[in-house]
């Protein structure tokens, strides 16, 4: 691997395991203690980079990262395990004492998963609801009594109290719980061992943060947090037991091996996506794509099923409860509900369209590479300030005040900055053959189309647009009059209204934001000044939100901007080439189209994300129309993207120091190809994993154990080397034969129990493959 064979990139294999201290005892803490996992030992590196130093934040995917000293010291505390069980006798024995190999209790774990998947998803987002309801309620009222200084009080303290709760639940009792947590969990299927990130407490804390700090207003998603809480239901569900709450069942015990835990916590991943989104074939590829290091066709199925079954079970409890209320539609899947951004107005692409989506894909690119150089940046300052404190509690306090912080000024800006911008008053144009009731009506355009008509009020019709379920906020402008027009048999209903464009794009979830942004004919409904301010105001909020102290995800967000330079450019030729009808050659200008794409782009600008990308956005938008511009907008935004920063994800999997081994790592090396010499010392270009063989990844000399060792011999290597595991030899005439390979942790349950280890070898225990999982570290979570 590139990390392995060019020390001088500063990268450590993944099999360097945890090193352990000086004392004896720490074979037991290795063993049993209660990690609460976070980034504490995440220390402040004194070595100091340029700002712009290549191979650090900027780099192109293809370019080894280059950690520092410091940095490689983290990287030996982790340990691995293999994806495969080890084929050991005490293996064997336990294998041939299970149920025969039928599948369908597999089948069955995996319905379970998805189901209590779907379940979390549901109460996650009515519980979001409600609580992002009663604030905005209220803030209506304030503004609508004219009283904006009680509506900020209100914005403030309601909000600062929620972002609160989320941020002291994760700093004082789980801080493993902190941000998406998918780094994390790529890190762990790629065969790393993170502390704490399956556990019951840490599901408890991800939940509840993860709704206050959506609830309150921050500028952060539940999506990311999802994937981590179905993969800790697959986590502890396949293994039917919990060392925090203290039992253990009989039930599913064949499950408990690494091999299936990896492949039902990737189906937990994948089910939280299809919850999150609605989006079941898009949590699929998700977890094949993104988060899986071992995937067959077999376990595909299987997640699909999994992801299945979490998509209907959230839609089903979704039918029949609105903010928990009974609504007495069970079994009524409404578009509205379960299509999360339901776009209702379809319009036909045009080979044209493909050149703004090329474009809207390459800003994307260019975007999410700064978005991700950003976020990083501001994580390691974070981190140098949170090491400037050298009291525990002072550094969880200064963690606790960073989310407040950016509550309080996000909650000021939603309330004072729509008061920078004039209000957009409703001007809507009389159809032909429709005459006016009203006698105050005076309209100063009659022309048979109309973008600009909009009707906020939903027991009037919208003209010219479908899309008529958007909330436009009057925030302090002037109300208007409605009006009635009669003709043809029916009645239409226009008004001369004014709203806020600010204020409708800050108030209310991100998720109303992106519908708004996602509508078709609304041409005018928001003009650049206003979208360009946002797009700055929110990009920089996400930017700094993403990786304080609180559960959040990034999706949301990401859609957000996204859509949001989507939209500017859809203006802007808006006002270059004009509106035309629907149906027309051109009619494909659209604003809310080019949000799409633009949403598209940015994700995937920032993810790197592409076959799984293009299917959620479908899934979620209902628009099956755009699948080719979309898909050109996301490969032009990967293409670009990967030319400049590392995909957000692996990004963090980097900065956290967590190991993390490509499926074909760059491999640089020094020599002349010609040479045979392919060691990577120094600097040189790339070359191919298969030119080099074991010897040049191993380090040597080569430590060994005998078949009879000492065991002070035994806890000296323990104590004093990094290797994951060690060569059994036996020695034959003066040269050593090897006979096999024993682990780490293997030797750590052998040493810990002492009372066996001076007993001779008639009474020697027999260990069992139970005995090494239920003494596995903790870090490995063997169980919930």
């Amino acid at each position: 691997t590139s990390e392995i064979i060019n020390p001088d990139s500063g990268g450590l294999g993944s099999w360097r395991s945890q090193t352990m201290s000086v004392e004896l005892g720490s074979f037991h803490s290795d063993l049993d203690d209660d990690h609460t996992g976070g980034e504490d030992h995440l220390a402040a590196d004194p070595h100091k980079t340029g700002f712009f130093a290549r191979g650090r934040e900027w780099e192109a995917r293809t370019d080894i990262h280059k950690y520092t000293e410091a940095e490689k010291q983290i990287l030996k505390t982790f340990d691995s395990f293999d994806y495969l069980p080890p084929h050991s006798t005490a293996y064997k024995v336990w294998l041939r004492h299970q149920p025969q190999r039928f599948d369908w209790d597999r089948w069955v774990m995996m319905g379970m998963i998805g189901f209590c998947t779907g379940i979390v998803g549901f109460l996650l987002h009515q519980l979001i609801d409600v609580i992002s309801e009663l604030k905005w309620d209220k803030i209506r009222d304030f503004i609508n009594e004219g009283d904006l200084f009680a509506a900020w009080g209100w914005a403030v303290w309601y909000s600062v109290l929620f972002a609160l709760v989320s941020t002291v639940l994760v700093v004082v009792l789980r801080p493993a719980a902190a941000g998406s947590g998918i780094p994390e969990l790529i890190g762990f299927l790629n065969g790393t061992a993170v502390a704490a990130i399956f556990n019951v407490k840490t599901m408890a804390v991800k939940f509840v943060s993860c709704a206050c700090a959506v609830a309150s207003g921050l500028p952060v998603g539940p999506e990311g947090p999802m994937i981590h809480l179905g993969a800790l239901v697959g986590a502890g569900l396949s293994q039917f037991r919990s060392r925090t709450l203290g039992f253990d069942t009989p039930f599913f015990t064949r499950f408990r091996n690494s091999e299936d835990r990896r492949n039902f916590i990737s189906a937990g991943a994948g089910a939280g996506i299809s919850s999150a989104f609605g989006a079941p074939v898009g949590g699929l590829l998700f977890a094949m794509e993104e988060v899986s290091s071992f995937w067959n066709l077999k376990l595909g199925w299987q997640t699909f099923f999994c992801t299945m079954i979490s998509a209907f079970t959230t839609d089903l409890f979704n039918s029949c409860f609105d903010k928990f209320v009974p609504v007495h539609t069970f079994g009524q899947f409404f578009s509205t509900k379960y299509i999360l951004f339901d776009v209702q107005l379809g319009i036909p692409i045009n080979l044209l369209l493909f050149i703004p989506a090329a474009i809207i894909g390459i800003l994307g690119g260019l975007l999410g590479a700064l978005f991700t150089f950003l976020n990083v940046k501001i994580s390691r300052g974070r981190r140098w300030v949170q090491g400037k404190c050298k009291r525990r509690w002072t550094k969880m306090f200064v963690r606790m005040l960073e989310p407040v912080v950016i509550m309080f000024i996000t909650a000021t800006l939603t309330i004072v900055l729509p008061k920078g911008f004039d209000c957009t008053r409703y001007h809507c144009g009389l159809p032909a053959g429709y005459t006016c009731v009203d006698s105050h009506c005076m309209l100063s355009n009659h022309s048979n189309l109309s973008p600009r008509c909009i009707d906020s009020f939903p027991t009037s019709p919208r003209v010219n647009s479908s899309e008529s379920s958007a909330r436009l906020e009057h925030y302090l402008c002037d109300r208007g009059i409605t009006y009635e027009f009669q003709g043809n048999g029916t009645k239409m209903y226009f008004s001369n209204d004014s709203y806020s464009q600010i204020a409708t794009l800050l108030f209310g979830t991100g998720e109303q934001t992106v519908r708004h942004l996602f509508s078709r004919s609304t041409h005018l409904e928001f003009s650049a000044g206003p979208l360009i301010t946002v797009l700055v105001v929110y990009f920089s909020l996400a930017c700094w939100a993403a990786g304080s102290a609180i559960s959040s995800g990034l999706v949301v967000p990401m859609l957000l901007i996204g859509a949001l330079y989507g939209r500017v450019i859809g203006y802007g030729m808006v006002r270059a080439f004009g509106i035309f009808p629907q149906g027309s050659y051109w009619s494909w200008i659209d604003p809310g189209a080019l949000a799409l794409i633009g949403a598209a782009s940015f994700f995937g600008g920032v993810s790197r994300l592409t076959m799984s990308l293009t299917v959620i956005m479908i899934e979620i938008t209902n628009d099956v129309q755009f699948l080719l511009p979309i898909m050109v907008g996301v490969m032009c935004a990967k293409w670009t993207g990967d030319y400049l920063t590392h995909p957000l994800y692996h990004a963090l999997l980097e900065l956290k120091c967590i190991p993390f081994l490509d499926e074909e790592p760059v491999i640089v090396h020094a020599a002349d190809e010609s040479s045979g010499h392919h060691h990577s010392h120094g600097k040189g270009g790339p070359s191919n994993l298969e030119l080099y063989q074991a010897r040049h990844a191993m380090s040597t000399p080569c430590v060994t154990i005998c078949i009879q060792e000492k065991v002070g011999q035994i806890a000296r290597m323990l104590l004093f080397l990094h290797h994951g595991g060690f060569p059994v030899v036996r020695n034959v005439d003066g040269k050593q034969l090897y006979c096999g390979l024993i682990t780490r942790q293997q030797l750590q349950v052998i040493i810990s129990h002492g009372e066996h280890i001076f007993s001779s070898e008639a009474d020697l225990p027999k260990y069992t493959f139970e005995d090494f999982l239920e003494n596995e570290p903790r870090s490995v979570p063997v169980s919930f």
